[in-house]
């Protein structure tokens, strides 16, 4: 039975900036396959103008309605996990969802006040993403609705809505 959640864990960059307006900004820019028994938060890596810090793990779900969308974002040529951080308070964030589906990961980009950036899909992840596709997608064909013919004369007659004068005899 393939997998329908697993756990990633999910890496952050914090950037200082050249602005009057902030001095640094947060970032997701990975995300692994294997959950490491780090502690959140944990900085990873120092270079010149940025810091990499383990953020933690998040579950992600998959869901067979979506099946379509998953199947899109491993064909797009790069598949991506979308990550969005939340703030907590101060300098502090948290990971508030991961998602495999690039539609629910765009909309989560369109709201105030999360950070949400897609991030490579580790190959691990897409074999489990690509199993759980293959077991459970149903291609569904488009048919368009047709629609009744209107009639004009239907208020006129009084067919809508009984007859007219409302009264009884």
């Amino acid at each position: 039975m393939p997998k329908d959640r697993f756990a990633v864990g999910v890496i952050v960059a914090r950037r200082k900036l050249k602005s009057p307006w902030a001095d640094h900004q947060w970032l997701p820019v990975a995300a692994l396959p294997d959950v490491p028994e780090t502690e959140p938060w944990t900085l990873l890596a120092s270079a010149e103008g940025e810091d990499r810090f383990y953020a933690g793990a998040h579950e992600v779900g998959l869901h067979i309605s979506e099946t379509g969308h998953y199947r899109d974002n491993l064909v797009s040529g790069r598949p991506s996990l979308w990550v969005a951080l939340r703030h907590v308070a101060g300098d502090a964030y948290e990971v508030a969802a991961v998602t495999a589906d690039p539609y629910e990961g765009e909309a989560m980009a369109e709201g105030i006040g999360e950070i949400v950036e897609p991030v490579a899909m580790p190959e691990a992840i897409q074999a489990v993403v690509a199993e759980f596709v293959a077991a459970f997608h149903i291609e569904r064909t488009f048919e368009k609705r047709k629609r009744d013919r209107a009639d004009p004369e239907a208020l006129a007659r009084g067919a809508v809505g009984g007859q007219r004068g409302g009264g009884t005899e």
